[in-house]
């Protein structure tokens, strides 16, 4: 599916699927994809469903899962109880999708960094309060010039945010003192769903957390996004590579690949499943 959201999204979705405090949809809520559960839901409704959760609702976080997630997710316990917890759980990978469609799957793509661009340009007054943690001077000071915002409410934890809990909780604690309808949390991996685990926790959070990683960084001007044309042909992790190959090597070239092992165990184990699930049937 084209992850791209049209400038008319909000008007064009069936109002049956705004935020009611219960799910509408007709089929099934999940599908279960490399050891990982993905909402069925288009990019479209995802943003829909976003704009239209109350500012006052508890607070609720979106995950964009990618290759890199799935893959440390079979060894991180923590990312499993993280991902758990979501509220919103879409694929912001489109290799995944292209392994989906190879396994007979269907897997809709709704990157972050396509959901947090739709945030901002069809849903975000430029004078309402945004949350901000992570990021830098420089990516606030980019959105404030690409949107005209006047509240951006900036919080930058210090490094080694993974193994600090303090630091978390002084997240959380930030996102209950600037209530707004939208905090991205942009600090990366799990360190993002650490920080919306603990405005869970607390109790006091409202609005919708999206932990979006390096989107801002994308609308910002702080880095650039690979055309369209690359995105496309689900060659954005190579502009990634070539635009930082000492940051990003290891991730693309080592980690990325256990995905292909990852891909084949879970193929062999549904496969066992189903002739499991035949052999039940022919017994009845």
């Amino acid at each position: 599916m084209n992850a791209h959201l049209d400038p008319g999204t909000l008007n064009a979705v069936s109002s049956q699927e705004a935020w009611s405090g219960q799910d509408r949809r007709q089929s099934a809520r999940h599908i279960w994809f490399l050891n990982a559960a993905f909402d069925r839901i288009s990019a479209d409704v995802a943003l829909k469903r976003i704009a239209e959760r109350p500012a006052s609702a508890p607070f609720a976080f979106v995950v964009t899962p990618n290759v890199d997630h799935l893959v440390r997710l079979q060894g991180e316990t923590v990312l499993a109880r993280l991902y758990a917890q979501a509220w919103l759980t879409v694929c912001d990978s489109r290799v995944l999708e292209l392994i989906a469609e190879l396994s007979g799957q269907e897997v809709d793509v709704t990157t972050g960094s396509d959901l947090t661009e739709a945030l901002f340009d069809q849903v975000i007054d430029p004078s309402e309060p945004v949350v901000v943690i992570g990021g830098g001077e420089g990516v606030i000071e980019g959105l404030k010039a690409r949107y005209g915002l006047t509240d951006i409410r900036w919080h930058q934890p210090p490094m080694g945010l993974k193994s600090n809990p303090e630091a978390i909780a002084e997240c959380a604690a930030f996102v209950a003192a600037n209530p707004c309808r939208f905090s991205f949390l942009c600090v990366g991996s799990p360190q993002q769903e650490l920080v919306a685990e603990a405005c869970l926790e607390r109790g006091d959070c409202t609005g919708v957390g999206l932990c979006v990683g390096a989107s801002l960084d994308f609308l910002s001007g702080k880095a650039r996004r690979a055309p369209r044309w690359m995105q496309t042909l689900r060659l954005e992790w190579m502009f990634r590579l070539m635009a930082e190959p000492r940051r990003m090597w290891k991730r693309y070239l080592v980690d990325g690949s256990k995905v292909v092992a990852l891909w084949w165990g879970w193929r062999r184990a549904r496969t066992r499943l189903r002739d499991l699930e035949q052999d039940l049937l022919d017994r009845l």
